[in-house]
């Protein structure tokens, strides 16, 4: 016989407020946790960044991310990059960054960004489980010619917690969207990541400025405590 505690709980460390999360209408969105930007010697390290910076999001996300599985709140994956002929890669976006750096370049780990390649699929350490959702984005920004609004309605989804990399650039995009798109967003401070410290910290502080402009942040430690409440006991044991 198993039972559940109550599908509601709060996370009263929370900024600006403290925030509610109700099991049956929230999921764990991490975003392009990707051999690309994570591993050293791989493109995020060949443009010059510290990929070490972003490492340190690893150990905190694979904790909440099982509690997560064991509450029952479903965990979507995202991965940036393009098919292999680029057709789905603006001409800007295909400029930027330097000769033989470019997306579709040769890298370490196969062509950069591109869908199939070795460097765009996510990190051993963060691999989803079979059945999970991995939502494959062309852009900065998870809902931007993607599935990912119409995966959140039919599950019943109004609550993200936010999670991933770089928190400046598509966590932000992301998290702005959702906001646009009427969901309560709550970003995971340590399970986000910035090649710079100071983007990290101005990119956490603007989310929660002005009473919750974009949503809300707190720490893995207290999210996690808050999901254990989700997660069925044996009444047996």
């Amino acid at each position: 016989m198993t039972s559940t505690h109550t599908p509601t709980v709060s996370i009263p460390s929370a900024s600006p407020s403290e925030f509610t999360l109700d099991a049956s209408t929230t999921a764990l969105l991490v975003i392009d946790m990707q051999r690309d930007f994570l591993l050293p010697g791989g493109f995020g390290e060949s443009l010059g960044n510290d990929v070490g910076q972003l490492r340190t999001v690893i150990e905190p996300l694979v904790g909440l991310i099982a509690v997560a599985r064991e509450a029952g709140i479903p965990v979507i994956h995202t991965r940036e990059g393009h098919l292999p002929d680029l057709s789905d890669c603006p001409p800007a976006k295909l400029r930027r960054g330097a000769p033989s750096r470019r997306i579709g370049d040769r890298g370490a780990f196969g062509r950069i960004l591109v869908r199939g390649e070795y460097g765009h699929d996510i990190v051993d350490e963060l691999a989803p489980l079979e059945g999970e959702t991995v939502i494959d984005k062309p852009g900065k920004g998870a809902f931007y010619a993607t599935e990912l609004s119409e995966v959140l309605t039919s599950a019943g989804i109004t609550t993200l917690l936010v999670t991933g990399v770089t928190t400046e650039v598509c966590v932000h995009t992301t998290v702005r969207e959702a906001n646009d798109r009427g969901y309560e967003c709550l970003v995971v401070t340590d399970c986000v990541g910035s090649y710079f410290p100071e983007f990290q910290r101005v990119g956490l502080e603007m989310i929660s400025a002005q009473g919750g402009i974009f949503g809300w942040t707190a720490p893995s430690e207290d999210v996690v405590a808050a999901l254990v409440a989700f997660v069925p006991t044996s009444a047996s044991r």
